[in-house]
């Protein structure tokens, strides 16, 4: 996200530069401190009705929507515990572990599915070995970086099943702060007509998509209670499509 940050920035012609914020918080602490102009200028996070309410976001789906793709974390030697989800029904005999302030525990629970919480990311990692809870959904595209760190390690990722719900995950602004989001917005708009959104989507993402294995996975399809009416669902540029990723790689040229 930090890419497609400068990216915009670079596009939008403005010297502004990025300068991490030296305070660590938890997702709430930073969007409260968003929202009072406190400490941040920016930060990104999955949308949602009460989110766009505080906030001024930037709608378009940094993600392209792949943050509602969802793959589960497991205990390492439990790879067959989904084995035999094939719907909702399913899974509703698992709990699932998410964080106490996350959209997504809301969408879970909306469809029955159980759900431990935790006010700490780190933790939920701890209590899924321990196996507080039977999985951990987590966005393709950041799972296969979390298994590979430190946090991952005594855990797997599940083979058999991909939760799918209609999200977006968004630059967001202090209300005080109009012209940020302005120039994000108009340095976005311009990465994506000149293909340079998608060249870095694709420089990023191909990789753990490709290792998800989408085409061997069982679809649950879940609504999203929290998805604002104003979610650009009908501009299909912004979302991503497994075919046309592969027709984008098909086009490329050999190099050899």
């Amino acid at each position: 996200m930090l890419a497609q940050l400068q990216l915009a920035l670079d596009k939008a012609h403005s010297p502004l530069r990025l300068t991490p914020t030296p305070h660590p918080m938890e997702q709430e602490r930073a969007l409260l401190n968003l929202q009072r102009g406190e400490h941040l200028d920016v930060v990104w996070s999955m949308t949602s009705h009460e989110r766009e309410q505080r906030l001024l976001p930037v709608r378009i789906p940094l993600d392209k929507g792949l943050f509602g793709w969802r793959i589960a974390l497991l205990p390492a030697g439990q790879g067959q515990r989904l084995s035999q989800v094939y719907g909702l029904d399913d899974l509703r005999h698992f709990s699932a572990g998410q964080g106490h302030d996350w959209p997504d525990t809301h969408i879970l629970r909306s469809h029955g599915l159980p759900v431990q919480v935790s006010s700490s990311y780190a933790s939920l990692f701890h209590m899924l070995r321990a196996e507080r809870f039977d999985y951990f959904p987590r966005a393709l595209i950041e799972i296969w970086d979390e298994l590979e760190q430190p946090r991952g390690q005594g855990l797997e990722v599940d083979p058999h099943v991909l939760l799918r719900y209609p999200t977006a995950m968004y630059f967001f602004f202090s209300p005080q702060r109009p012209d940020l989001a302005a120039t994000v917005r108009l340095g976005l708009e311009r990465a994506l007509a000149d293909g340079d959104f998608d060249r870095l989507f694709k420089q990023h993402f191909a990789a753990p998509l490709a290792r998800s294995k989408l085409a061997q996975r069982r679809i649950i399809e879940l609504h999203n209670p929290l998805l604002p009416a104003a979610t650009p669902l009908v501009r299909r540029e912004l979302w991503f499509s497994p075919q046309a990723l592969s027709q984008a790689q098909a086009a490329q040229p050999s190099r050899h």
